[in-house]
């Protein structure tokens, strides 16, 4: 119990003060305002330092796998047919696209050519050739359309001939129009 007493004697001679971190303030300010702009590089530079061991780290990592399921020479071979099939696939179905492009540039050509015959027996009969010219300009139309649209789509061929009907051809022509593009399909 003395020991107590003597401990409350000790205290209360120092007074006690406000433990705040205000004093540490003026510190930081004057080492932020002297050693700043180094503090800003170095935390910049470890920075660049980490992400460029994360890299490497991932690198290796992926590597390292890579080598070590890559050396099995049955999994090669199978890559390689794999690949091989692939771009033999893919040859093919460019082969057919370039096909089918020649075939239409062909049905076009001998549309046109067809069209100027009709034009230049329908001047020597003595007929008029612009309605000829009409029904020649509407099937090359119905041409480009047909190759814009996917086949079958028989919509499309429907707002065609309303588009027709609208411009004013008469239904004469559009039955010559819609067997153009029946024997055009086949």
């Amino acid at each position: 119990m003395e020991g107590d007493v003597g401990a409350e004697i000790r205290n209360e001679g120092v007074l006690p003060e406000n433990q705040d971190l205000s004093f540490l303030q003026p510190l930081v300010m004057e080492f932020l305002s002297e050693y700043g702009w180094y503090l800003l590089f170095v935390c910049v530079g470890v920075c660049l330092f980490i992400q460029h061991l994360r890299k490497s780290r991932n690198t290796n990592a992926s590597s390292s796998s890579e080598a070590g399921t890559n050396h099995d020479p049955v999994s090669i071979v199978r890559h390689q047919e794999a690949l091989e099939a692939s771009r033999r696939r893919m040859q093919e179905e460019q082969d057919a696209r370039a096909a089918e492009f020649r075939e239409k540039q062909l049905r076009l050509e001998e549309e046109k050519r067809r069209q100027k015959i009709e034009m230049w027996e329908s001047t020597k009969e003595g007929k008029s050739y612009k309605r000829s010219v009409k029904l020649a300009e509407a099937t090359a139309h119905c041409l480009e359309m047909e190759e814009e649209r996917a086949p079958g789509d028989l919509a499309g061929e429907a707002h065609l001939l309303e588009d027709e009907v609208k411009d004013g051809q008469t239904t004469s022509d559009l039955r010559l129009l819609v067997d153009s593009l029946s024997l055009s399909r086949y």
